[in-house]
């Protein structure tokens, strides 16, 4: 099982059951840590009851992929002015839950797949409990990709620590403010080698190369006064 039945991740979800069928998101270039925004304006505190990472992998060519969720434990969102101006949330990777319905085969069990997330393979979450996205800029977007998370309007950028390495990733964002709210809703897609996740990724051994490095993540992240 080790070699050919899970996949990673998190951090940052996809949305979708019918995976198969739907196109991957744009891949988000990762780069190395950058300067975190300066909090500033109003502070609104992340909602962990009703924040969510879902996350979803597969081997290559999206055969018996895998997808599931991590809770959001903590964080906060700086508004001035009317827009998202900083801000940032902790993952806690103990959560990882992988989706019952993902794991048609008879002989692999959703809980065997979220034991091997959380030992040193993946994210060693013995050794790493939370992750976190810290926001390092925000920007107008004036034309969405098609693979990007429907009424996308912002271009967001942060740093992403997975399994104690940070690198900053940039995606298209629908981000929505009112006078006691804040949300955040994105969908991408990582590497996870590029965070030293390579469980999986030997090409001298067939049975692990054909797990894919595309770690598909949709972020659903709302705060409020």
């Amino acid at each position: 099982m080790k070699k050919i039945s899970v996949l990673a991740l998190v951090a940052v979800g996809l949305l979708a059951a019918s995976c198969n069928k739907e196109k991957a998101a744009e891949t988000a270039t990762a780069t190395q840590e950058q300067t975190v925004a300066e909090s500033k304006g109003e502070m609104l505190t992340v909602d962990a009851a009703t924040s969510v990472v879902n996350w979803k992998a597969a081997h290559k060519g999206g055969m018996a992929p895998r997808w599931g969720t991590l809770n959001v434990k903590s964080g906060d969102l700086s508004i001035e002015g009317g827009q998202l101006a900083a801000g940032n949330f902790v993952i806690d990777m103990n959560s990882i839950k992988v989706d019952p319905a993902s794991v048609t085969e008879k002989d692999k069990k959703p809980g065997d797949l979220e034991a091997h997330l959380k030992n040193p393979d993946f994210f060693d979450t013995a050794k790493n409990p939370t992750s976190d996205f810290k926001i390092t800029s925000v920007t107008d977007l004036k034309d969405a990709p098609k693979d990007a998370v429907a009424g996308a309007n912002k271009t967001v950028s942060g740093n992403l620590t997975l399994s104690g390495k940070t690198m900053n990733v940039t995606f298209p964002a629908k981000v929505d403010v009112t006078e006691n709210s804040a949300a955040i809703e994105a969908k991408f897609t990582v590497n996870r080698a590029d965070w030293g996740i390579k469980f999986g990724t030997s090409e001298a051994d067939p049975a692990e190369w054909m797990i894919s490095k595309d770690i598909e993540i949709a972020v659903n992240v709302k705060a409020k006064k």
